[in-house]
């Protein structure tokens, strides 16, 4: 029987290490918060991301990577965001719930207006923060498409 994989040490970043534990401790306490790690490559971003998730127990992780590839697609990240999610869209309004269908392809419906998908996943990640309190991770930000882009930063001051 092998041992549990250790935490990831992070030698040498404490202050980052800090800051990502009260932040998680502040979510479980019921506070939000939004945190963006930026630097060049090959400084540790997704070191420190990898460090959040693994110290999010009790929370739902819901992750994104960013892929140079789907650019141009529109609410691809969104829809690799909500994916694990969207059972719960039958219980968005109707007009919320339809924008939602019709941005991420689940329906055939005219595209509909950006503010209607905010605010679909506004409600929806509320809705299910309330369960238990949500990780949203984001990696190679940069390879977010701007459609997606432009739904997490809405949701990202408001939740």
């Amino acid at each position: 029987m092998s041992a549990p994989a250790p935490k990831l040490a992070l030698l040498g970043r404490d202050a980052e290490r800090a800051t990502l534990d009260g932040l998680l401790a502040a979510t479980r306490a019921g506070s939000s918060g939004t945190l963006v790690v930026r630097g060049e490559a090959g400084v540790g971003k997704t070191a420190l991301l990898e460090y959040a998730i693994e110290g999010a127990s009790g929370m739902r992780v819901l992750r994104i990577g960013g892929i140079e590839a789907e650019l141009e697609l529109q609410f691809a990240a969104l829809h690799q965001l909500l994916s694990p999610l969207l059972d719960q869209a039958s219980d968005l309004p109707r007009p919320q719930r339809e924008a939602l269908d019709a941005a991420l392809r689940r329906t055939l419906g005219t595209s509909s207006s950006r503010f209607l998908v905010a605010l679909a996943a506004l409600t929806l990640l509320s809705g299910v923060a309330e369960e238990r309190p949500i990780l949203c991770a984001v990696d190679d930000a940069e390879w977010v498409d701007d459609s997606s882009a432009q739904i997490l930063a809405f949701t990202a001051r408001r939740l």
